[in-house]
């Protein structure tokens, strides 16, 4: 067996011994939106604007026990969804939370689960629009290869949505992982006795340890549940990024950077305004340098969650004023508590609406042009690029 192939093994057995993530079965439907799992969301933040088509393909690269998987079908009720992982007995529970919840007979699309590890995505038939890999990459034995078979199924002009760990804001982490490590010896890959370790190191360290006070501020809310104990700190397989190596995984994809999910923890003003002369200089730094400065400023980077292209990816730009007036705008699919001038954003941020923001998003029903409402509505185009880069509205 080769080094890759014992890895992979011992990924299986450790998911197969505590599938993950853990979250309880529901008989009704999840709770809220995750927008990144909304392909409508996903694309007007990628692209600028509302897709053509609803009934797209997904794939859901390494589902685990189907809680992203749950959310695609439930968010994309007319979506062709393939969810794939190395773990049978997490692909037997996410079916069930998907059969159980009702949202895999409350769609129009199919659903398909496949035993496959992601390295393998050639078996499977087609290509399709969005993928999904969230918390896999980093579990691979060679992240490159895994990125790389999935690249050759995501179709010309679909998005990748990717998540992996990053190393800065995992340090206490890594460090745990390694003492249990050494302290288990010969029963590395024994995962129940590696989480028996581990629990009894955080119960005999001092209070005012390093370790301890990281778990307590950070991970124990989780991490009381042994599922996310042990992926979490006996893992037998994990790749921590920085930006650097970020995007040299990156640039091995052949893709195109899109943006990060969170762009606001990646804008400098928030770190330097008190500096304007060092933010000036950093405003000449590349993107990449741009980042690498904010996350060694601001070190708390335990993950890295973005989206990829596959060219061409066509940009919608709504600067020029007759292109935006002759354009349907549509309320976001993806805020909480419209209608309503206090609601909560794509991101569960709140949001005051002025009243003619209100008024303007009230009357957008996917029938009405920008320029027929801008005519009964105190608004400027300007103000609906707000609305709309905001993502409170779309565009088509």
């Amino acid at each position: 067996m080769t080094d890759d192939n014992k890895a992979r093994s011992a990924v299986q057995r450790l998911y197969n011994t505590y599938p993950f993530p853990p979250e309880p079965l529901l008989d009704q439907p999840p709770p809220g939106y995750n927008w990144r799992w909304h392909w409508q969301a996903v694309y007007n933040f990628c692209c600028g604007r509302k897709p053509s088509k609803p009934n797209i393909r997904i794939l859901d690269a390494g589902c685990g026990t189907g809680v992203g998987t749950e959310y695609l079908m439930m968010l994309n009720r007319e979506a062709h969804i393939v969810a794939i992982d190395i773990s049978e007995k997490a692909l037997d529970i996410a079916r069930e939370r998907c059969q159980r919840s009702g949202v895999a007979t409350a769609r129009q699309g199919s659903i398909e689960f496949l035993h496959l590890p992601l390295e393998e995505a050639h078996h499977i038939r087609g290509e399709f629009d969005l993928i999904n890999c969230v918390g896999v990459l980093h579990h691979l034995p060679n992240p490159v290869k895994g990125i790389q078979a999935l690249t050759q199924k995501l179709a010309h002009g679909g998005l990748f949505h990717i998540f992996v760990y990053g190393e800065l804001g995992r340090w206490e982490i890594q460090l745990m992982q390694k003492a249990i490590a050494i302290l288990q010896g010969d029963k590395r890959g024994n995962y129940k006795d590696g989480v028996s370790v581990g629990r009894k190191l955080f119960a005999s360290l001092p209070e005012d340890n390093r370790l301890v006070k990281r778990e307590k501020q950070r991970w124990s809310l989780e991490n009381h549940r042994d599922e996310s104990f042990a992926d979490m700190y006996v893992h037998p397989q994990e790749v921590d990024y920085n930006i650097d190596t970020l995007f040299d995984l990156i640039n091995a994809s052949g893709l195109a950077f899109v943006n990060f999910s969170n762009p606001s923890f990646w804008q400098l003003e928030r770190l330097l305004d008190k500096a304007p002369d060092l933010l000036a200089r950093a405003r000449t730094l590349g993107d990449r340098e741009r980042y690498r400065l904010i996350e060694l400023l601001d070190p708390e980077v335990t993950h890295y969650e973005f989206f990829l292209g596959k060219p061409p990816l066509v940009k919608t730009d709504w600067s020029d004023d007759g292109t935006l007036l002759k354009a349907i705008p549509e309320v976001h699919p993806c805020i909480h508590g419209w209608p309503s001038r206090g609601l909560l954003d794509y991101d569960y941020r709140p949001v005051d609406l002025t009243a003619d923001e209100f008024a303007f998003m009230e009357k957008c029903d996917g029938d009405r042009s920008v320029g027929e409402i801008l005519s009964a509505v105190k608004l400027s185009p300007a103000d609906v690029r707000s609305l709309q880069s905001r993502q409170l509205i779309m565009l088509h």
